[in-house]
């Protein structure tokens, strides 16, 4: 072998060698975005990342002259029995509870729900279905996977970029397979426009409008959201004024479209259902200074 050679495959060696640091420099470089890219996505800072409300046409059909009665009493009285207001304004529930003793009646009662003609049922009535599938939906996949810290660590959601459980198929209902994000951004929100129903369904967690301790109704449904929005509004999870400075929860951020699409709708339907000496202060509020939104479990045995 003359030296010639010899250089040449040093030279190889040498280039190989950069072109592999090179990569390797590369991949680290783009799993740390994608790791920073997740972390800006599961924070939830960013009212992009909210799911849009968007009209599954399929779930439009309804009979308004049904007179068919959903019967939700066996949910009704699971949320007697674990839903438990504290004296600090937030409900917390029994998972662990329900999880020893109430599990198959829990089951029981979503399974009802599932074989429900629910397009068969008058408005009333199905806007009350989907609020407590929603919420029973919600407390048996935290039973599932109990004990955890926030729903958010649940990442049974399909895709490389889905966290939590939101997208994954969990019933079926009229032969098709429904997400709870299905049941919220696809059912709920588009065909009754009502920003109050982000005061009916509850995510599980200590920054949420409470879980109430009865099911909705076709009669009752309209009295309780109002009456959570209310209780929300008027805490300092929906809204904080402090020195002239508001800070509002994430949901009037994730949600802005919802509620007037504007920092100034979010306000106008702050005063709406703020108490009179809390809208008096609102008004001379001009912005929105911060969101903040709490995560944590809303179990009875959680974080104070």
């Amino acid at each position: 072998m003359n030296k010639g050679s010899v250089f040449a495959r040093h030279d190889n060696i040498e280039h190989m060698a950069c072109l592999f640091r090179s990569h390797s420099f590369l991949i680290r470089a783009g799993f740390a975005a994608l790791l920073v890219l997740f972390a800006i996505l599961s924070t939830g800072s960013m009212a992009a990342a909210a799911p849009k409300s968007e009209l599954w046409p399929r779930w439009e059909a309804h009979d308004p002259a049904s007179r068919v009665v959903v019967d939700h009493a066996a949910w009704s009285r699971l949320l007697g029995l674990y839903a438990r207001p504290n004296p600090y304004g937030v409900t917390r529930f029994d998972y662990a509870g329900l999880q020893q003793t109430e599990r198959a009646a829990l089951d029981t009662y979503l399974e009802a729900l599932s074989a429900t003609p629910v397009s068969r049922l008058n408005r009333a009535a199905q806007f009350a279905y989907w609020l407590n599938f929603y919420n029973a939906l919600t407390v048996q996949v935290i039973v599932d996977h109990y004990p955890v810290d926030s729903i958010r660590d649940i990442n049974i959601s399909p895709g490389l970029f889905a966290f939590g459980p939101w997208d994954r198929k969990l019933v079926t209902v009229e032969g098709e397979a429904l997400s709870l994000n299905d049941i919220e951004h696809r059912i709920l929100r588009p065909i009754w426009r009502d920003p109050r129903i982000h005061y009916g369904v509850n995510c599980a967690s200590i920054g949420c409008p409470n879980l109430l301790t009865t099911a909705y109704t076709a009669t009752n449904a309209d009295r309780l959201l109002t009456e959570n929005a209310i209780t929300f509004v008027n805490h300092p999870r929906g809204a904080s004024l402090q020195d002239g400075r508001l800070t509002v929860s994430r949901i009037y951020d994730w949600f802005q479209a919802d509620f007037g699409d504007s920092e100034a709708g979010v306000l106008d339907h702050l005063r709406k259902f703020a108490t009179p000496e809390f809208r008096a202060a609102l008004g001379s509020v001009e912005g929105i200074e911060d969101y903040e939104y709490d995560w944590s479990l809303n179990a009875t045995d959680g974080p104070s």
